[in-house]
């Protein structure tokens, strides 16, 4: 596992096929055809995840028709979490009715290709100024408050989806992603 973090501007990292809930696999490439594309790591047992959930399956419905995708990645180790395996993935996904990808990467290359340590942690992608190259545009926490959708002050990555969208910069591009770490294998 790298510690460092993925800088704004980067590329999007190259990884390669994942499972996907729906029992199709994407990788990487398959994923850019979107305008903007929004990973975030994501698991079934961390709370924080839990908490946003329903906040992701929202966006995820209120910017499709503009060419955003959000697609979830759960690398969690699933020896000491059987709840983040494949199969608890599959129920997750059809009780909270996932209108977005949920892959698994068993071998965590996804996650150490985006030097990711948390779950949610949230990365978006989208070519600058016309080029086809993604690039690293926000990096963090979906809003300023995990607990309460109602009392959220700041939502950073609709702020950033939507500066992204207008062809303007993103003005804060990074912020502290809180949530559970990533449960690495030994």
């Amino acid at each position: 596992m790298n510690n460092s973090t993925l800088s704004i501007g980067a590329s999007l990292p190259q990884f390669g096929e994942l499972p996907d809930v729906s029992g199709k696999s994407y990788s990487s490439a398959g994923l850019s055809d979107a305008n903007v594309l929004v990973i975030v790591f994501s698991c079934n047992h961390c709370p924080y995840v839990q908490a946003y959930e329903d906040r992701m399956i929202a966006f995820q419905q209120e910017y499709a028709d503009r060419g955003v995708r959000l697609v979830a990645i759960n690398s969690n180790e699933t020896s000491n979490y059987p709840e983040d395996n494949f199969d608890e993935m599959v129920k997750r996904a059809r009780l909270k009715e996932f209108n977005f990808l949920y892959l698994r990467d068993d071998d965590q290359s996804a996650a150490e290709a985006f030097r990711a340590t948390h779950t949610p942690e949230f990365f978006v992608f989208a070519p600058p100024d016309g080029s086809r190259r993604a690039v690293l545009q926000y990096h963090g926490n979906m809003d300023d408050d995990y607990h309460d959708a109602s009392a959220v002050r700041e939502r950073y990555l609709q702020d950033a989806v939507d500066a992204i969208l207008a062809g303007t910069s993103v003005a804060k591009p990074e912020t502290h992603s809180i949530g559970c770490t990533i449960k690495w294998k030994r």
